[in-house]
């Protein structure tokens, strides 16, 4: 199925998740401090992170701050805290999704899939190119300009935008969105949309949300221009 990395320093718990990821067909290594990770993702690429937040060495959203500047691979945080704040920090800090102590292993596996899931453009003949005022969104190749000039966007938040720019002009509701880019398991993280819209606009130059509109209590919305 996939190379996942799990970063925690409970063997026990590494024990379980090597035990139960390998039996549905996962290849697992892991890793019990924050050093030992990153070096592990720089030299293995794995294709999943798992991380727990409590290392012994280095704050989990060090480590998945570190990670984002040169990878993109997916990064689930595992924490005991499921406040919102601590969930919108991780998120804000690169994370992209966060499960909450104790879980299910077919909880894990579902986010696994998730982080995962590569949907191919749902584009017809003509308009692979979506345009919103100076915004210009190639759902075919994968590339955002704004003004002539190329945006640098992680997956998720190109998916994000991909998913808006093909219902230009409508409000998407949090769980149109998030059943779409993130998957049928999600429907009520809506601090996840928040964290990542917050992303898209600031690389967009769109601060004041006049690109990607917010539709209060609804969604969102990428206006035509």
């Amino acid at each position: 199925m996939a190379t996942v990395l799990v970063i925690d320093d409970d063997r026990s718990l590494l024990r379980a998740l090597r035990v139960g990821l390998a039996a549905r067909g996962h290849d697992v290594s892991v890793a019990v401090t924050g050093e030992e990770g990153l070096s592990k993702i720089a030299l293995a690429c794995p294709e999943v992170v798992v991380l727990d937040l409590g290392l012994p060495d280095l704050d989990g959203l060090e480590v998945c701050r570190r990670v984002r500047q040169w990878s993109d691979v997916p990064v689930i945080v595992l924490s005991a805290i499921g406040l919102e704040e601590r969930k919108v920090a991780a998120l804000d800090g690169g994370a992209d999704d966060y499960v909450t102590k104790p879980f299910g292993m077919a909880e894990l596996e579902a986010r696994i899939r998730a982080a995962l899931r590569h949907r191919p453009a749902e584009t017809a003949p003509g308009d692979e190119v979506v345009t919103a005022g100076s915004l210009a969104v190639d759902l075919v190749h994968h590339q955002v300009s704004l003004g002539g000039e190329p945006v640098d966007l992680t997956a998720r938040e190109f998916d994000l935008l991909a998913y808006l720019a093909r219902n230009v002009g409508k409000v998407c509701t949090h769980q149109m969105i998030l059943g779409k880019v993130w998957g049928s398991e999600y429907g009520s993280e809506t601090e996840y949309l928040r964290v990542y819209v917050y992303r898209l606009r600031r690389k967009l130059g769109d601060p004041d949300g006049r690109l990607v509109r917010t539709a209060p209590g609804i969604g969102y919305a990428l206006e035509p221009g």
